[in-house]
């Protein structure tokens, strides 16, 4: 059950006691002051506040006693849990209504918290699952079963998975998902599981419109095993990044090649590509010359140079590397070094 801290209730008492002219108590579950406008009485039993836990109902005290001053004690009560009360000093006509705008406040505040926490884990709950379901190996438990169900993924029918980076979710993209399962990777990638083949084409087609222009996306193929549609998805995607390849939408059946290019060790440990690393210019003069298929007319236009000055950097690649770009088979070694990177 959840408690606000001293800091929170003194936080809300000292915030009410700039509008309101009367001293402010607040006590939690064991009516024990965490907040008040005295705040040496923080941390003792309020004996007002007891007596309103115990009975569920506001206590009003009408004249100042040993251990009492008069005011109005109500009870903070949270989904039928009675979690604190708001004690308020003062004539009890005076103080009742402002008792109800704070009790109010407090009551706001707990729930909004409440509200979050919740949140947050099944935030956590959720990231949990998937990262099991993406190790996962071998036949489907009944038990993974059932939780896939609660997020609407049927584990018995084949699965392709979208992976999407850059998506920029708004009011009409996310009730475009909406029947679908979606998991957030990371802060600007996510994940969308789709089990029914017709509507890929569609799907794609709507994520891809204007409104999404800097998004990419990479497909997996229709497997019985998520884990593996999405290392298909996963892979294209880092082929995609490595050749800033210019499609939007890429299948791993359109690069299974290179992705089995990228993870072959074919040079040892070293790679030629990551001398170009510290220089952004000329890793972008190459995956723009790769992508214009070697044309020097092409690839100066699209990096808006001159050619004489596209010479110059496909020779700077060429000392740095010791492989020329403009040899078609130290080319391909450069392509394979690039892919390297992002295996």
């Amino acid at each position: 059950m959840f408690q606000l801290s001293e800091k929170q209730a003194q936080e809300i008492v000292d915030k009410m006691m700039m509008d309101i002219p009367y001293n402010i108590n607040i006590m939690n579950d064991q009516g024990i002051i965490v907040g008040s406008g005295k705040k040496e009485r923080v941390g003792t039993v309020h004996q007002g506040a007891v007596k309103a836990l115990a009975t569920g109902k506001m206590v009003e005290v009408r004249e100042d006693k040993r251990f009492e001053k008069k005011g109005t004690n109500e009870p903070i009560v949270i989904d039928g849990r009675r979690v604190g009360v708001i004690g308020i000093s003062g004539n009890p006509d005076e103080v009742r209504p402002f008792c109800n705008i704070v009790r109010t406040t407090v009551s706001l505040l707990i729930e909004q918290k409440t509200a979050m926490e919740n949140q947050a884990h099944e935030a956590s709950r959720k990231k949990a699952f998937l990262e099991m379901l993406l190790g996962h190996q071998g036949a489907y438990s009944q038990k993974i079963k059932k939780e896939a169900a609660a997020y609407k993924i049927d584990l018995l029918l084949k699965t392709l998975v979208l992976y999407i980076k850059n998506l920029k979710l708004d009011d009409g993209l996310s009730k475009l998902l909406l029947p679908y399962p979606s998991f957030i990777m990371e802060e600007d990638s996510h994940l969308i599981l789709v089990q029914n083949q017709a509507d890929t084409d569609m799907l794609i087609k709507r994520l891809m419109k204007k409104s999404q222009p800097g998004a990419l996306i990479s497909i997996g193929k229709w497997e019985a095993h998520i884990a593996e549609s999405y290392r298909q998805a996963k892979s294209a995607m880092n082929i995609s990044l490595a050749l800033k390849l210019p499609a939007k939408a890429i299948s791993f059946e359109e690069v299974e090649f290179l992705v089995k290019m990228s993870h072959a060790d074919l040079t040892g440990n070293i790679n030629v590509v990551g001398k170009l690393e510290d220089t952004v210019d000329l890793m972008e003069t190459l995956t723009s010359f790769i992508n214009n298929n070697c044309s020097v007319t092409f690839t100066a236009a699209d990096l808006n140079i001159h050619r004489n000055t596209l010479q110059y950097r496909l020779k700077r690649i060429q000392s740095l590397t010791g492989k020329d770009p403009r040899n078609l088979l130290q080319l391909f070694e450069l392509t394979h070094g690039l892919l390297s990177l992002y295996k």
